[in-house]
């Protein structure tokens, strides 16, 4: 199972792009990822939440901020109201805003600061999901260049929010330089598209036209982590979702994430998660 880049396209009249997404049967599970901030708002729907390595279960005014890059998807398990459609109300922002955010508008900086804080993605209160949730929908009733005052509003209230959850262990800082962002987020994509096929290092360094410890350095400016452990965490992060998604066998499951030795798989994953993957798929279970 890999994470699929998702390419947004630049919003030209707003500094976010709205998606006002509602499905009657189902939210599908779509396991992608993209540079740009995502803001949701569920409604009417109840299921399970995969963010980077996290996995748990929301219900009716789930709210989350997803980091930049941080692979992400909501699986619905029903409804509240049946004759009604799962609704999702998605805002987009692109790095570039976000990092301009506080330039010349110093009332904005707890608002970057919140973004900075969502590389692990952020679960907001189900108070404060009520709270903005009027606001949110109400963006669905105006032009992309009004939405503005209001979007702002909404963001300012979550950033003065002091209980909000970091929900993923693996973390994805995004770059605040163009030219390393660029080089970032070519080997990213790459590392997604293709983490169980053991990129080498010699490979991504190329794909980021630097040296091997260029490259060594362009991982912990940005990610607080090596290229090795960066991509340990996101073959766990798949394991995760396979072992609460599927039925197939651990050694299966080891295989399709890119581990050759079972017993390196189940060692790697308990340093992560602190039990086995069959400890944590019996616990998944048992809290279904």
């Amino acid at each position: 199972m890999k994470a699929v880049l998702q390419k947004i396209p630049r919003a030209t009249n707003a500094s976010s792009i709205l998606l006002d997404r509602r499905l009657d049967d189902a939210i599908p599970f779509q396991w992608h990822h993209h540079p740009e901030f995502e803001l949701t708002l569920t409604l009417n729907s109840r299921g399970q939440r995969f963010i980077g390595d996290h996995i748990g279960t929301y219900d009716d005014d789930d709210l989350v901020l997803v980091g930049s890059n941080l692979p992400h998807t909501w699986h619905s398990q029903g409804k509240r109201n049946e004759a009604a459609p799962h609704v999702a109300l998605v805002l987009w922002f692109h790095p570039d805003w976000v990092e301009r955010l506080d330039e010349g508008f110093v009332e904005l900086s707890g608002v970057k600061a919140m973004f900075g804080r969502s590389a692990p993605g952020l679960q907001f209160s189900s108070e404060v999901a009520a709270r903005v949730r009027p606001i949110f929908e109400g963006l669905r009733t105006l032009p992309p260049e009004e939405r503005l005052p209001d979007v702002l509003s909404l963001l300012t209230i979550l950033a003065r929010e002091r209980e909000v959850l970091p929900l993923s262990s693996r973390v994805v800082m995004p770059s605040g330089r163009s030219v390393d962002r660029g080089r970032l987020d070519r080997v990213l994509d790459h590392i997604h598209l293709h983490y169980a096929e053991s990129p080498s290092m010699e490979g991504l360094a190329d794909l980021a036209a630097l040296s091997l410890s260029g490259l060594h350095r362009l991982f912990l400016r940005h990610l607080d982590m090596p290229v090795s452990e960066y991509l340990m965490r996101l073959r766990i992060g798949e394991a995760c979702a396979l072992l609460s998604g599927s039925g197939r066998s651990i050694a299966h499951i080891a295989d399709a994430v890119g581990y050759r030795s079972l017993a390196n798989f189940n060692r790697q994953f308990k340093a992560v998660k602190g039990m086995t993957p069959r400890q944590f798929r019996n616990r998944f279970r048992g809290a279904a």
